[in-house]
């Protein structure tokens, strides 16, 4: 089985559609996809309803937390996403996106980039507005070259001149919320040091103390040696381990199935989840 637990469509900062990504996903020979946009499900039925026969999706998202200063990315797979609290949670992350987004096209108007807002929004097309946005319309305003290299010190990148915070969950909160609502968390990309500054193994294994289920190894900004890093650290914490692309369509050079998890961490996934299962293609729906 080829299975990515990490990917991203246009109800967040990806380029295809949920229906594109799903149909790509099957393309591209994987027989496991989740469905992880930032803060938000509203993706999930369009995929769903378009998932060729023989892919099976798995419903989640990538939460936006912060602890100690530091920007912290959960991955929760198979919850109810009605459960009202998290539900709640996640509205209240996604309000501070549009807001933040505009206040970062003034700071870069301040700098002198030509940027407009009109082109930012548009370029979100409907869904949950971010960085990777503003930052598509930078390179298109060719003042930069990549969606990557907006996120320094020198434009959006954690503490940048054109950074502005937004309303981010504690990730202790934020684990707990997902474990109230059946489901299953994983920090994502733990120590891609090239984003900023990142958990200290302390904090990664306070958080396992409270119930992280696991860590995102293989992912392209994980060098060898963080990788090795990691599944140390894991089999020390008790923590599953998973692999995944961190698909965002043309946005970032990455391909569906660049790197997968084993179909026994897979396994052990859906064994823990209680708040949704996975959903067969054709067009199925989530069993409760």
């Amino acid at each position: 089985m080829r299975i990515d637990l990490h990917t991203h469509s246009t109800a967040s900062d990806g380029t295809d559609t949920p229906a594109e990504l799903v149909r790509k996903a099957a393309a591209a020979g994987l027989d496991v996809v989740a469905l992880t946009d930032h803060d938000g499900t509203g993706g999930h039925a369009e995929a769903i309803a378009a998932l060729p026969a023989g892919l099976t999706l798995v419903t989640g998202a990538e939460l936006s937390c912060r602890l100690g200063g530091i920007g912290v990315h959960l991955l929760a797979y198979l919850f109810d996403a009605a459960e009202p609290e998290f539900a709640a949670e996640r509205e209240l992350v996604r309000d501070g996106r549009e807001p933040r987004a505009r206040a970062m096209v003034a700071r870069l108007r301040e700098l002198g980039v030509p940027i407009a807002w009109e082109r930012v929004a548009e370029l979100a097309a409907g869904g949950a507005v971010g960085r990777p946005h503003v930052a598509t319309a930078m390179v298109e305003l060719g003042v930069i070259d990549s969606v990557s290299d907006a996120f320094t010190e020198q434009w959006l990148g954690n503490g940048g001149r054109a950074y502005v915070e937004k309303h981010e969950s504690d990730p202790f909160e934020a684990i707990r919320l997902v474990k109230a609502a059946g489901g299953v968390t994983v920090l994502a990309h733990p120590l891609a040091v090239k984003r900023g500054r990142c958990l200290s193994e302390t904090s990664i294994a306070e958080l396992a103390s409270a119930g992280l289920d696991g860590v995102e190894v293989d992912h392209m900004d994980h060098d060898a040696a963080t990788r090795a890093r990691l599944r140390g650290l894991a089999a020390e914490l008790g923590l599953l381990t998973t692999g995944s692309s961190d698909y965002h369509g043309s946005r970032k050079s990455c391909e569906l199935g660049e790197f997968t998890t084993d179909p026994e961490i897979y396994g052990e996934i859906t064994r823990r989840a209680t708040g949704a299962f996975p959903v067969p293609g054709a067009g199925g729906r989530p069993l409760r």
